[in-house]
């Protein structure tokens, strides 16, 4: 998103990021740093896969963030039957007017929650995939653009791969981030029963905090934030470290080194700050690297795991000594 005069300043960019997590978080219990991520993720204007067992809070925390956020939210749930038509719309026969008239389909809409994305069929995912990448959808031969901003938050389950779809590689890479929260600890599990009894009904609504135009201004406060050669350089080479390892059959493509810059931008905003540091890189690197890659066959074996591989290129490659000053302190 280019620079407008609608950008806010970044010390702004983390206090609003601050109050929307704080938001979210009455809801989602003790996933503090996995809703960071998420939010990273669509500040830095991307798609995010949340991949973790049933039951541990991806739907909620989609609906969660879209009201906290003001966002137009809609839920389509995938299925084997689901047809493209279904996620885009179509033309139907207007009795009235003689002529076929375009019904929209779900996503038209800011925050489009695809949940159990990798049980629809290919054909299904690749309606979606022109409307992520795009930013529009084409049906019959019309394109429609899709009005900003929109953010697809989608739901995978890393078992039960019985009657799925898995999403190819090319798709996979469509997404910023990838995102995991993992089982509660008791403390948090029975924060999450407190809180149930406590508000007496099933659902949970969150009030605005930001709406879709402030939203924008907080994405677009990310192209201030100052990337240093040396940091810019750090992010090509994590990058380049995974396609030479010996456990990776293909690494990361130049679309995870943008990620990785979009991320750590993000990180730096929510900070507060209007640099970034090697520590923004670190924070995103394994969530932004490990959905991109690859492993040999016999890896599998082994049961080595993409995300080892990132954090072993964390661990060689070299990290640079960042002097940045914020601008405000620039001129003291």
């Amino acid at each position: 998103m280019p620079v407008t005069e609608n950008a806010l300043p970044p010390y702004e960019v983390g206090r609003l990021a601050g109050a929307v997590l704080d938001s979210v978080g009455s809801v989602v219990v003790g996933k503090r740093e996995s809703l960071e991520l998420v939010l990273a993720g669509i500040l830095a204007g991307g798609h995010v896969l949340l991949e973790d067992l049933p039951g541990l809070g991806k739907t909620l925390t989609a609906r969660s963030f879209a009201q906290s956020l003001g966002l137009d939210f809609r839920r389509l749930q995938f299925t084997p039957d689901l047809l493209p038509a279904d996620v885009t719309g179509s033309f139907l026969y207007d009795q009235r007017k003689g002529d076929f008239a375009f019904r929209a389909g779900p996503v038209f809409t800011n925050m489009l929650l695809a949940d159990e994305i990798n049980r629809t069929p290919p054909k299904t995912q690749a309606a979606l995939l022109e409307a992520m990448q795009e930013k529009q959808v084409s049906v019959e031969g019309v394109t429609y653009r899709l009005d900003p901003p929109f953010h697809v938050l989608a739901t995978a389950n890393p078992i039960e791969y019985e009657g799925t779809y898995p999403l190819p590689e090319a798709q996979l890479d469509r997404f910023l981030i990838r995102v995991s929260f993992g089982y509660p600890t008791a403390d948090e599990e029975w924060e999450v029963l407190r809180r149930r009894m406590s508000r007496r009904q099933e659902e949970a609504f969150l009030q605005p905090v930001v709406d879709a135009r402030m939203l924008q201004a907080m994405q677009a406060a990310l192209e201030s934030v100052t990337v240093e050669d040396s940091i810019g350089r750090y992010i090509v080479s994590l990058a380049a470290a995974t396609r030479e390892h010996p456990s990776v059959l293909v690494g990361s493509s130049p679309r995870g080194s943008l990620a990785l810059l979009l991320l750590a931008r993000a990180r730096a905003a929510m900070a507060g700050r209007d640099f970034v540091v090697p520590e923004d890189v670190k924070d995103v690197a394994v969530p932004a690297l490990a959905h991109r890659i690859t492993l040999r066959p016999e890896m599998w074996l082994r049961r080595v795991d993409p995300a080892f591989v990132v954090q072993e290129v964390l661990t060689n490659v070299p990290a640079p000594a960042s002097g940045a000053l914020p601008t405000y302190a620039r001129h003291d």
